[in-house]
């Protein structure tokens, strides 16, 4: 059985070669609503002996499940994205109760999973290799594309399921294995969508889901001699540290890493519009969102206007309970992560930045409990202080004045980090500019927050390598296989 009952909560197991199963070890993680603090779950920590078997699993798996058709690997996926949807609103209350995203976020994140699973179904008869001219008469050289073998899904706690329908999805269709382990915040829709996996019968040890930390489970299932690519999604800490781990065993690598996302605001843009992208790029999933604008760089000359227009704006974000149909806003996912984000509005306070909104965690209510925190705006802020350095990855938005596009482009490359940058502008000259000149994976031009399955995703510099998404990020499942085959032999 896929769980039961321990203390009352909702008790989960591993799923490893088609089965549910307990962990060998003696560890359990609760698993809280960050809303009220109150545990809604516990899941059993993976051992190394758990690992192993995941492994092992994965590994005796893969050539039978590579030797399908991917036509044939992607009905399985069809079938489980029947099943989500039958299971749409289940999903939706489960993030809610484990991340605190807004019940619409939910829904959506339910449905943006279904529609990674179901490109990568789409993508199942489009994979191509290569026929080229020989040197010699009677040879036929090709390249082929085959997969890796055995893959790891490390997903992080902002988009517990839709992370699973990114990296498994492509995984699968192309031929790999795929252990995944969540983030140990969020483990508790993941586990729900194996019970799926579970449903549907997918071939045991095709998708394997152990759950623990990334500082023991984690390194475990990357520094295996039997992992061939990991997937990660996480902070540029994590993603260094799995780097380190992989390097013994030159193991492939897909890292999507944090980001300091600059929105940009020359004085021809747009305003109005502006300051709605704004707000919405920041505050979605309560600023939890890797490509989130984290600070505005706004040009002196509508600098006044765009931030009065801001703050009235921001007035509309409704902090609450996240099952509310008016609130537009939830709690952070941890506290851990509150106690961060406080710090560094404390600290760009203190180093002379001013508080126009917000600034503070909420209490009364059902904010006596939980890991709130208002909608806040920074004015008065310069490019070195804490704000504008730092990856905040909440509901905390510094403003910065600029005199030029120069100096705006200026303090976006100076960054170690380059995920995404948002650009306005009714010049068409500056919007070419910033394709060519920002140092980012992303660029949105005239473009509030958004993305296509068949786009690509992808950081620079720090914020990763690889990519995921669209016909790419398909082609990152697989690696190049030369054949020269002599046929007059």
């Amino acid at each position: 059985m896929m769980k039961g009952k321990r203390n009352g909560k909702e008790y989960y197991r591993l799923y490893i070669d088609g089965q549910w199963m307990d962990s060998t070890s003696d560890k359990l993680t609760d698993v809280q609503n960050p809303a009220n603090e109150e545990v809604i779950a516990t899941v059993t920590d993976a051992s190394s002996e758990d690992v192993r078997k995941a492994l092992v699993s994965s590994q005796l798996a893969q050539l039978a499940w590579q030797a399908l058709p991917s036509v044939k690997r992607a009905e399985y996926l069809v079938k489980l994205v029947e099943k989500v949807k039958e299971k749409r609103e289940f999903f939706a209350r489960l993030l809610v109760l484990e991340q605190g995203k807004t019940y619409g976020e939910a829904l959506g994140e339910v449905d943006d999973t279904m529609a990674y699973l179901m490109y990568a179904v789409e993508s199942a008869n489009k994979i191509k290799g290569d026929v080229l001219p020989s040197n010699r008469v009677g040879e036929l050289l090709q390249i082929q594309k085959v997969p890796y073998g055995v893959t790891i899904g490390l997903c992080a706690w902002n988009y517990p399921l839709a992370l699973i329908g990114r990296k498994l999805g492509p995984a699968l269709v192309t031929g790999n294995t795929m252990i995944i382990k969540p983030h140990e915040l969020t483990p508790v829709a993941s586990a729900e969508f194996f019970n799926l996996i579970h449903e549907v019968g997918f071939p045991p040890g095709v998708a394997n889901f152990v759950t623990g930390t990334g500082a023991e489970v984690g390194q475990l299932l990357v520094s295996s001699p039997i992992t061939k690519l990991v997937t990660v999604t996480g902070s540029v800490r994590a993603g260094q540290q799995i780097y380190k781990a992989a390097a013994d065993n030159i193991t492939a690598l897909s890292l999507e890493l944090g980001g300091k996302a600059p929105f940009i605001v020359l004085d021809d843009a747009d305003v109005d519009k502006a300051v709605e992208a704004a707000v919405v790029a920041r505050f979605a999933n309560c600023g939890q969102v890797c490509i989130c604008n984290e600070m505005v760089l706004v040009h002196e000359k509508i600098a006044d206007e765009f931030t009065a227009k801001l703050l009235e704006r921001v007035k509309q974000v409704k902090l609450g309970d996240p099952f509310d149909s008016s609130t537009t806003m939830g709690p952070k996912a941890n506290g851990l992560d509150l106690k961060k984000i406080d710090d560094i509005v404390q600290e760009t306070v203190a180093q002379g930045a001013t508080i126009a909104a917000g600034g503070k965690r909420p209490s009364g209510g059902i904010f006596d409990k939980g890991y709130w925190y208002e909608p806040t705006v920074l004015v008065n802020v310069t490019p070195d202080m804490a704000a504008a350095q730092k990856e905040i990855f909440g509901p905390v938005l510094p403003i910065i004045r600029i005199s030029s596009f120069e100096e705006a482009i200026e303090i976006v490359n100076s960054s170690e980090l380059g995920l995404s940058a948002y650009l306005f502008s009714n010049d068409y000259r500056k919007l070419m500019h910033g394709m060519d000149v920002l140092q980012v994976g992303t660029v949105f031009l005239n473009q509030g927050m958004s993305g296509c399955m068949q786009g690509h995703h992808s950081g620079h510099k720090l914020s990763g390598l690889g990519g995921e998404d669209g016909e790419y990020g398909i082609a990152g499942y697989l690696q190049k296989r030369t054949v020269y085959l002599n046929y007059n032999a």
